[in-house]
């Protein structure tokens, strides 16, 4: 039998805050202050105050599917505002194009991180699709 493997699609993560030393303090301090206003779910499910959580370093780094995080800026700055509420966890689509994973109404209701792994795409190899024959 011939096996092909169809490629996994990378994820991209977008955050719901901006790049730079001078906002990660101004998250920092928010965090502190008022963590229960704080806008970026996705931030404060896979980052403690200070740094990333273990947890979600050792899913990223065991993780055999391409991954790309952003801040909100540094996606609008690639890709333009596309309409997208962020944080939202995006599919990169064959021709170029996103597919919404998860979206911030979805990420706001995740209680834990665990919680947002179990509801990410499979992290295992490539796996042969018979139909591409």
């Amino acid at each position: 039998m011939n096996h092909q493997t169809r490629p996994m699609s990378p994820l991209v993560f977008v955050y719901n805050a901006d790049s730079g030393r001078v906002n990660a303090w101004l998250d920092i301090g928010h965090k502190l202050l008022r963590p229960d206003s704080y806008t970026c779910d996705l931030c404060l499910l896979t980052h403690g105050v200070f740094r990333e959580r273990a947890a979600w370093k050792a899913w990223r780094e065991q993780n055999e599917r391409p991954l790309e995080f952003l801040h909100r800026d540094e996606f609008e700055a690639r890709f333009g505002k596309c309409g997208y509420a962020f944080p939202v966890v995006l599919s990169v689509q064959a021709d170029g194009g996103f597919e919404v994973l998860l979206s911030a109404a979805q990420i706001g209701e995740f209680s834990n991180l665990d919680a947002l792994i179990r509801h990410l795409p499979s992290t295992s190899p490539v796996v042969p699709d018979d139909r591409l024959t």
